[in-house]
C-alpha cells in the first residue's frame, strides 16, 4: 500500500498513476510492496528531521526511513516540495519530473541502491532515468 500525505499545502496531482508506477518499480526490482508513506513537506520540516535523525545540518530534497523486512519494501519517504521546486529550476526540468525523480530515488534506496560514491551515484541516476522513462504520467 502506498499513501501520500502532506505536512504543507502540497496536493499531489496524479496519485493513482504514481501508485501504479511505484508498484511496478518495486515489482521490477523483484521486491514485494509493503507499506510506503510519502510525506510532502517544507524545507524547514525536512531540515529539522535531517538534523534530529541524521545529524546533517543541511537542506535536502528527500529523506528515506527504510523499514524493509526481507523482500518486503516498507518505509517513510519525506520530500521537501520547496527543494524540489528549486532543484527543478536549477536542473531546467519540470516540477513534476523532479518530484518523480525523488519519489523513485527513495524507492531505489529501499531496493539496495546507494549514492555515497560517484560510481554508486551514477548507477542510481541510471535507474532513476530508466524508471522516469517508463512513467506514463
Amino acid at each position: 500500500m502506498i499513501s501520500f500525505n502532506s505536512e504543507n499545502d502540497f496536493v499531489l496531482a496524479d496519485p493513482e498513476q504514481l501508485e501504479t508506477w511505484i508498484t511496478e518499480v518495486v515489482a521490477n526490482e523483484n521486491f514485494e510492496l509493503g507499506e510506503i508513506n510519502y510525506i510532502f513537506c517544507s524545507d524547514e520540516y525536512l531540515h529539522d528531521l535531517n538534523v534530529k535523525y541524521l545529524n546533517h545540518d543541511t537542506l535536502t530534497d528527500v529523506i528515506s526511513f527504510d523499514y524493509t523486512v526481507g523482500n518486503v519494501i516498507q518505509g517513510d519517504i519525506y520530500i521537501s516540495t520547496d527543494r524540489v521546486a528549486d532543484n527543478a529550476k536549477d536542473f531546467k526540468v519540470s516540477f513534476a519530473e523532479e518530484l518523480h525523480r525523488v519519489m523513485v530515488h527513495g524507492i531505489l534506496h529501499y531496493c539496495g541502491y546507494k549514492d555515497k560514491s560517484d560510481l554508486e551515484l551514477a548507477a542510481m541516476r541510471r535507474m532513476e532515468d530508466y524508471y522516469l522513462n517508463r512513467f506514463k504520467g
